[in-house]
């Protein structure tokens, strides 16, 4: 019999690289921390704008987990969706803005945009679905994945020709509610809104799929597309909730991200936020929804305490300039860590 136990040289450089990796990160943390440039209240601060910016991040990687968990295909376009919603609820926002409404009624204001840009972007999903993908679904996957990417391109370049090239400026909701004083902490209470509205948007999911009909029939899809059909389920309408599902929390994602941090909506805003969720849900574990919210959290918080707490510890210049690059860092970690992601579960070669 071959000897199973043999260490590659792969295995060892990749250990090498691991234990480089852990050497490097202990090593910036413990001379940040030794040169007590920031205080404990900087550090509460950079958390909570790291869970506020993650909850986003979560929101967006659901919806890539949701549609790899049902059809095996990474949606490339996923990031357009999110574009989609946050492009049009700004013309809303800006609207109620110029009436009044929104300073008289902020509340009821984010419901309004929730429900466009919810609405938009579940409508640029099942557009997607039907024309893109729907001939696509026992195609090999390289096909969908080209297919993905033309989507995003036509998506984006076809929101520049409507709407032109410039970024538009979402109203700013942090002057409306202000900031809370806690000791000597600062936050910012548009942070603890976007969070908490993310939070419970995310369990609002969860609770779907784990209690309701649908979501037991959106499991055994993902489990065997086959067998669930032979058991009377009907496979091409759980992608189509699948799809409306994840439009739904792009579309949410975008109103939040506009409200947290109003500047830069555009045609191509989709991109960098899109490539990060998708990291964040390879990071949880991608098809676990758990994971996706995890991970999403995770890399948010990373991402505000990284450049601060490692990169400059390390004595690289412009830190804070390279918080962009931690997601493909990450997601590199994570492949070289751990494949299968925190929570997630190595797939069965018929999957795989």
């Amino acid at each position: 019999m071959p000897n199973t136990n043999k260490i590659s040289w792969v295995n060892i450089i990749l250990w090498g690289i691991r234990i480089l990796v852990i050497i490097l990160i202990l090593w910036g943390v413990a001379n940040t921390i030794i040169s007590g440039k920031y205080s404990a209240n900087n550090w509460i601060s950079l958390i909570v704008a790291g869970l506020a910016q993650g909850s986003i991040y979560a929101l967006i990687a659901l919806g890539y987990s949701l549609v790899y968990g049902i059809m095996l295909m990474i949606n490339f376009a996923h990031g357009e969706v999110y574009m989609a919603g946050a492009f049009v609820s700004y013309f809303v926002a800006n609207a109620l803005e110029k009436s009044g409404f929104l300073i008289r009624q902020p509340i009821i204001t984010i419901v309004i945009l929730l429900i466009t840009a919810m609405l938009t972007s579940t409508l640029v999903a099942l557009l997607l679905e039907k024309i893109a993908y729907r001939k696509l679904h026992n195609a090999p996957r390289i096909v969908a994945l080209i297919t993905a990417i033309g989507a995003s391109f036509f998506l984006q370049y076809s929101f520049r020709g409507f709407f032109g090239t410039g970024f538009k400026t979402y109203p700013d909701f942090g002057t409306i509610w202000g900031k809370w004083t806690i000791g000597t902490t600062t936050i910012q209470v548009v942070q603890i809104v976007v969070a908490v509205a993310a939070l419970l948007i995310m369990l609002i999911l969860y609770w779907f799929v784990e209690k309701t009909k649908v979501g037991k029939s959106m499991r055994a899809v993902s489990e065997d597309r086959e067998i669930a059909a032979l058991m009377g389920i009907n496979v091409k309408k759980i992608i189509v909730i699948t799809f409306m599902l994840g439009g739904m929390l792009a579309g949410a994602a975008g109103v939040f991200r506009g409200i947290y941090q109003p500047q830069g909506i555009g045609y191509s805003m989709g991109f960098l936020p899109g490539l990060k969720a998708f990291s964040a849900a390879v990071l949880g574990g991608i098809g676990n929804i758990p994971g996706a919210m995890l991970g999403g959290l995770f890399l948010g918080i990373f991402e505000s305490l990284g450049p601060n707490l490692v990169l400059q510890g390390l004595g690289i210049v412009g830190a804070n300039q390279l918080k962009d690059a931690i997601a493909i860092v990450m997601l590199v970690l994570v492949l070289i860590f751990r494949p299968q992601g925190i929570l997630g579960e190595k797939l069965s070669e018929e999957k795989a």
